[in-house]
């Protein structure tokens, strides 16, 4: 697979799936916009260690959920050329179980996943499809799939991008636009590993352990190859045969 030639987005590039993605993305030929908030030193050692590698990359500060901000960062983009990949992997956790939720738990976790995935996409929609070929890729969840207790903010959110997933499939499949979900089940991350010890994972996953960041991003990287051009408006679980 090649994607040379290809401008590619990030979102949260600083975290470990972010990161996984990104490298990937790079390897396989794009230049990378490596997106971050408050992140920012980490994005700029990942955009120095894909530059070491022989590929391009760039990173870049803003927060996805001030709509002014992302536009200004969005037209800054814009002037080297059209974005053709996007992935919105940015996202947040603020659990609680529902009785007990503060508004403003409900509020941030919403406004990152969704808020921040139009936030992004609408402004570079447009250019993408001039060029007759793009690929939007959004992280979703196993919990939008299935739900899980203390975390109705964050299903609903993701739950909420499957959908935008299906409708924005059918607005630019003619442009040779895909745009797919992919939702991960338990993968190694340290937030994860502070929450899931290999007992639970081997109960809650039928392959008895938890997933890689590079797992999933190898299904990114093939969703964004012109291999994947006839697939889309699609949620994609990676989760070792989680019921989903």
């Amino acid at each position: 697979m090649t994607l040379a030639g290809k401008r590619a987005l990030v979102t949260g590039a600083s975290g470990a799936l972010g990161s996984a993605i990104a490298r990937r993305l790079a390897r396989d030929g794009a230049a990378l916009l490596l997106h971050a908030n408050t992140r920012l030193d980490a994005a700029l050692q990942l955009a120095e260690a894909i530059r070491a590698e022989g590929g391009a990359a760039e990173a870049l500060a803003f927060d996805l959920t001030d709509a002014e901000a992302s536009r200004a960062a969005c037209e800054r983009m814009l002037a080297g050329g059209a974005v053709q990949i996007i992935v919105n992997n940015a996202g947040v956790h603020d659990d609680a179980v529902f009785p007990g939720m503060r508004a403003e738990q409900w509020h941030r976790v919403i406004d990152v996943s969704l808020h921040g995935f139009f936030n992004v996409t609408q402004p570079l929609l447009l250019p993408m499809l001039r060029t007759r070929w793009g690929r939007i890729i959004n992280l979703s969840s196993v919990a939008a799939l299935v739900g899980n207790r203390g975390q109705v903010n964050y299903a609903a959110a993701k739950g909420a991008i499957n959908s935008a997933t299906r409708a924005l499939s059918l607005e630019v499949a003619s442009r040779g636009v895909t745009v797919n979900a992919i939702a991960p089940g338990i993968i190694a991350s340290p937030m994860t590993d502070a929450v899931f010890d290999a007992k639970a994972i081997a109960q809650l996953v039928p392959a008895k352990r938890a997933g890689t960041a590079d797992e999933v991003a190898a299904l990114a990287a093939f969703l964004a190859s012109d291999e994947a051009g006839y697939i889309s408006g699609q949620v994609i679980s990676i989760n070792g045969g989680m019921a989903a």
